[in-house]
């Protein structure tokens, strides 16, 4: 399996469903970008901490983490592995007690850990190849059928 590395580009409220935000992800050694529609939670916890800010009460993701480092489960890498009817779905590749595991996750929840693990996020090709928005002035063009 080919794996292109991406990193956060933006979030933004979507304009498609109300309370929803778009989390736009981009390739690390390339320019498309790939946009993951994702709840509002989610969003402000990504957000929260790519802006170093720090809540009054840990959020979940950040108890996940310190729960993760007490128990020396470090997260090696997330993996966006499919898109199925709109629907991404995610791994979490962990490291404990000398294995490896990997953890089903939702998209939304595997960034947001990424982010507070500083590891890195991939996404398969083929889901890339299905979801990416090529960079402005490059989308593909698509010829018009020749007249018989």
């Amino acid at each position: 399996m080919k794996k292109s590395p991406l990193a956060v580009f933006d979030i933004k409220p979507s304009g498609a469903t109300s309370g929803a935000y778009t989390l736009v992800l981009e390739e690390v050694q390339g320019k498309r970008k790939l946009p993951i529609v994702i709840g509002m939670h989610e969003a402000q916890s990504i957000a929260i901490k790519l802006e170093n800010m720090t809540p009054s009460r840990p959020l979940t993701h950040d108890l996940m983490q310190s729960m993760s480092s007490a128990f020396s489960i470090s997260l090696k890498e997330v993996m966006i592995y499919d898109l199925v009817e709109g629907i991404f779905f995610a791994r979490l590749v962990c490291e404990g007690e000398g294995r490896e595991e990997t953890i089903d996750a939702r998209t939304s929840d595997a960034v947001a850990m990424a982010v507070r693990f500083g590891c890195p996020i991939y996404c398969d090709d083929k889901v890339m190849e299905m979801a990416a928005i090529p960079p402005e002035g490059e989308e593909d063009i698509v010829p018009m059928p020749e007249a018989d």
